[in-house]
């Protein structure tokens, strides 16, 4: 099969110095795409819709990645829900309709598996989006992925423009953001827990009851499904045009803490805090579409888990922490 990206191609990867678009940069260039396009948020604030159409101008990307986004964890998203909303909307209509009316010929988005509803059907199939209501505590960032994927599917269907989209879950790994209050799940735990036993604290009481099931993807393996997406998936007439990305396995919060304890030397008693929200109580992707065409997961948790707390005590030592 022809790919549908070439090496020449000029690549924009939005986001770049994020997790993931960091992550999708390494996948690019270990493929053999050299061609990259990247700039910085004091080079370019993509919420700023003349700025974005005047860049574009100017460098011709032929192929474009939206991996920036504004994100963060329950306490974030529930502080700033007006931010995240305007933030991300802006974002994501200034980058995909400048590289439609630019003509660019493939353009990626990245959603979150935040946008299914909260009680949907596990694990979940793509076709479960907007049948449900959301998980109250990020409904404004799912809200503004749901909008970045219409927009998508709209100028595909009304203008034939090759847009795809695809849904990670839980992402973690080197370059993640490990505020003590505005990251996510697994990069705070092991913030939490690396610093208690570096203080030789006895115990950690973490939010809610640990019940919850979550799914968690390596980055690398994200930039890898990205590569794999842009070069070989496209969508049918009938098709969504958007897919799942995960490992198809998941497991509880609670059983998640002991791992991270395990992994950062933490030797103390772990408690919970059940005033503290749960959020979605299950969040399990089906993945059978993607990997239908033949793409898997390859960076299972007990080694990915291991690599990342390293990558947070170099970050940890030298005080290099994403705000």
């Amino acid at each position: 099969m022809q790919p549908l990206i070439l090496p020449q191609d000029r690549i924009f990867v939005a986001g770049h110095r994020g997790m993931a678009g960091s992550a999708i940069c390494r996948a690019l260039q270990r493929a053999g795409y050299s061609n990259l396009l990247t700039a910085s948020r004091d080079d370019l604030d993509l919420k700023n819709g003349p700025a974005v159409q005047e860049w574009f101008h100017e460098q011709q990307p032929s192929v474009v990645v939206l991996a920036a986004a504004k994100v963060g964890g329950i306490h974030a998203n529930n502080t700033y829900p007006a931010d995240f909303l305007l933030d991300n909307l802006k974002i994501q209509a200034n980058v995909i309709e400048t590289a439609w009316r630019a003509g660019v010929k493939r353009l990626l988005f990245l959603g979150s598996s935040c946008i299914y509803p909260k009680f949907a059907e596990q694990p979940i199939r793509e076709e479960a989006l907007l049948t449900g209501s959301l998980e109250p505590t990020n409904e404004s960032y799912a809200i503004a992925k749901i909008t970045g994927i219409k927009l998508c599917q709209a100028l595909r269907h009304q203008y034939g423009f090759d847009a795809i989209s695809l849904m990670p879950t839980n992402l973690y790994g080197p370059g993640d953001n490990y505020h003590p209050e505005n990251s996510h799940v697994l990069p705070a735990l092991i913030r939490r827990f690396y610093e208690a036993a570096v203080v030789g604290d006895t115990s950690i009481t973490c939010w809610g009851t640990g019940r919850p099931f979550r799914e968690f993807l390596h980055v690398d393996d994200l930039g890898a499904a990205c590569v794999f997406a842009l070069e070989r998936w496209s969508p049918g007439q009938e098709d969504l045009g958007y897919l799942n990305v995960g490992t198809g396995m998941d497991l509880t919060i609670r059983e998640l803490a002991i791992l991270v304890a395990d992994a950062t030397g933490f030797q103390g008693t772990i408690k919970w805090d059940t005033s503290k929200p749960d959020g979605t109580p299950k969040k399990q992707l089906d993945i059978s579409k993607l990997s239908s065409l033949g793409w898997r997961s390859k960076i299972p948790l007990s080694i990915g888990l291991p690599e990342t707390v390293r990558d947070f005590k170099l970050c940890w030592a030298n005080q290099e922490f994403r705000r």
